[in-house]
């Protein structure tokens, strides 16, 4: 058994979270913790809200309130939002904590010390309107490159290069639209030439990766420069230097920051749990693995930077350099990017009212119909399109008259003609080759989502849901009552099995229905267990308070696999799993979504 880091994408916390956010970082990162947990292996899974960087500190001004109260607000919604999601989070924190602070400052001073920051003069664009630094990734214009219009001062997504704004065609503003000018400014760059035969090397020893993602990843050490890891704002952590700490207008880049926030999201996991060292399993094990989840817009940051961080605070680089306090810091096993999720064919805009916030969804419909859908039919490997339609007929085909079909007519045989489960008899062959296909599926469910083949994986759960059902069907145990009670009961037991089988298949990505379907038939869900939401004083700062997510998941370990049922078990009158949906649904939410 291994430890497993799961890493999982920090939402910005300058709004409420829209379903695809969390189709691309959230619901993916969570089934895989899930099954790695009940496959018996030590999962760490950590996150948080982004806090720092100049939109944040725009939409402040905007709102007549500090940058730290906006955050305070959507850190609170965000977390709320993930809660009721049931995404099973270690430690879900923030970048303003005392920790994340002095955690993202020990490492820009090791990667300082080891020779890879560098100071050096560049061009940073300015709002002429504010005076206030514009970050790259809120410049937009032509790629000199490609020639693509929508090229970022980072980066070009068309042709995968990275970019300086000042190289951009008619550059503009994301926040105002209007022309930045660029003047000299000193920053402190990552030096990332000086370490891209170590990124070169960890890159080819890659085996696994979405081709996508390891593809494009390699691409960007063809035009590999120094990035700048500093910034002119006031908000955010301060640059731990002489000379730079005690200036009020140099910041760390909100991207330096950010990506470290997986260390320090570890060490206050930690702390918090009364053992400061705990992390080092997860981060300086050789053995240990770890795994990073986000959108695809982010993977230079995760396959690029973050990377070369790492390498730079072990002293592996053409500079060399002696390890940092952190130890022999662990690169990421695989860089786990989705694409992206549209609705109804179009990109999510909050400012055109194009969008379904998460917490909005999880008010009007059950959470599992969203995780199931976002299983089956997200963007894995290829941008996917939510509709309100595709929704509808997924849950009411496949929830309700598949699987929640499976459970209630079961439950409903059991209850009404025996009372409680009853023991396995005599076996016929149908009876043992459905016992058979049912208990083979752990392993192809499992292998496919420790593969990060979610939606094949949730569809060959699916598959032997209709085996079942098929089953069922085949053996029709309420014609047997009178005739052949005997073999009612070894059918209904064998459908008992199956069931347990296709809930166990089915927890991590519906572990909200598998509660409910362990209750239906007097059991527990151990593969199940649910976050909590828990109010905590930050470490190092007492008279600062934060929600976090957290949660015991002890119970899932080692529980990937068949529970034979127990006979005897009494099963009461079983309640419908998952609620229908009326054919009016769809014309109601496009209908609400014009509205807004």
């Amino acid at each position: 058994m291994a430890h497993i880091l799961s890493a999982v994408a920090w939402p910005y916390a300058n709004g409420p979270r829209h379903i695809g956010h969390v189709a691309g970082f959230g619901v993916p990162s969570d089934v895989f913790s899930r099954y790695m947990r009940m496959a018996g292996h030590d999962v760490l899974m950590v996150s948080g809200t982004d806090e720092h960087g100049t939109p944040i500190l725009v939409q402040a001004e905007q709102e007549g309130v500090s940058p730290q109260e906006l955050a305070d607000r959507y850190n609170r919604v965000i977390v709320e939002d993930l809660v009721n999601l049931g995404l099973s989070y270690d430690l879900f924190t923030r970048t303003t904590t005392g920790n994340h602070y002095q955690v993202a400052q020990a490492m820009f001073k090791a990667v300082h010390a080891n020779g890879y920051m560098v100071a050096q003069s560049g061009k940073g664009a300015i709002s002429p309107s504010t005076g206030r630094t514009l970050p790259d990734r809120y410049i937009e214009g032509t790629c000199p490159i490609c020639g693509d219009d929508g090229a970022r001062g980072d980066q070009c997504d068309n042709c995968g290069n990275q970019l300086d704004a000042a190289e951009l065609r008619n550059p503009v503003s994301r926040i105002n639209g209007e022309t930045p000018t660029f003047v000299d400014t000193e920053h402190y760059y990552l030096d990332l030439p000086a370490l891209a035969d170590e990124l070169a090397t960890w890159l080819g020893s890659r085996d696994g990766w979405r081709p996508n993602v390891l593809n494009f990843s390699k691409n960007l050490l063809a035009d590999v420069r120094p990035r700048a890891m500093t910034r002119d704002i006031d908000w955010g952590i301060p640059v731990p230097l002489e000379g730079w700490e005690d200036n009020p207008n140099k910041r760390l880049y909100v991207w330096f920051d950010a990506v470290i926030g997986y260390l320090s999201a570890s060490v206050e996991w930690a702390r918090r749990t009364g053992d400061a060292e705990a992390w080092r399993a997860w981060w300086n094990d050789p053995e240990a693995r770890g795994y990073y989840f986000m959108g695809k817009d982010n993977i230079t940051f995760h396959s690029q930077i973050w990377p070369a961080e790492l390498l730079a605070a072990n002293g592996r680089g053409a500079h060399g350099g002696q390890q940092s306090f952190f130890g022999d810091l662990q690169l990421p096993t695989e860089v786990v990017s989705s694409e992206f999720l549209t609705m109804e064919s179009a990109k999510f805009s909050s400012s055109r009212g194009h969008v379904i916030y998460v917490r909005d969804m999880l008010a009007r419909y059950q959470r599992d119909a969203l995780r199931y859908f976002i299983a089956v039919a997200g963007p894995e490997t290829a941008d996917a399109d939510f509709t309100w339609s595709e929704f509808k007929r997924r849950t009411n085909d496949e929830l309700v008259a598949g699987w929640g079909n499976l459970v209630n007519r079961t439950a409903s045989l059991v209850h009404r003609n025996i009372g409680s489960i009853p023991a396995l008899g005599d076996l016929t062959p149908e009876d043992q080759a459905a016992l058979e296909t049912s208990n083979a599926a752990f392993g192809n469910v499992g292998g496919l989502i420790a593969k990060h083949r979610q939606r094949q994986a949730i569809s060959e759960a699916m598959r032997v849901v209709g085996e079942a059902n098929k089953y069922l069907a085949d053996q029709a145990p309420w014609k047997l009552k009178e005739s052949q009670p005997e073999r009612m009961r070894d059918v209904l037991a064998v459908a008992c099995q199956l069931v347990a089988d296709a809930n166990t298949l089915l927890s991590p990505f519906m572990p909200h229905s598998a509660r409910l379907v362990a209750e239906t038939f007097g059991a527990e869900a151990p593969g199940s267990p649910l976050p909590e939401l828990r109010e905590v004083s930050d470490l190092d700062r007492a008279d600062r308070e934060y929600p976090i997510i957290t949660g015991d998941y002890t119970g899932a370990r080692g529980t990937w696999g068949r529970t034979p049922c127990v006979a005897g078990t009494p099963v009461p009158r079983p309640a419908p799993i998952f609620d229908k949906l009326d054919d009016g649904i769809v014309e109601e939410e496009i209908a609400r979504m014009a509205q807004e």
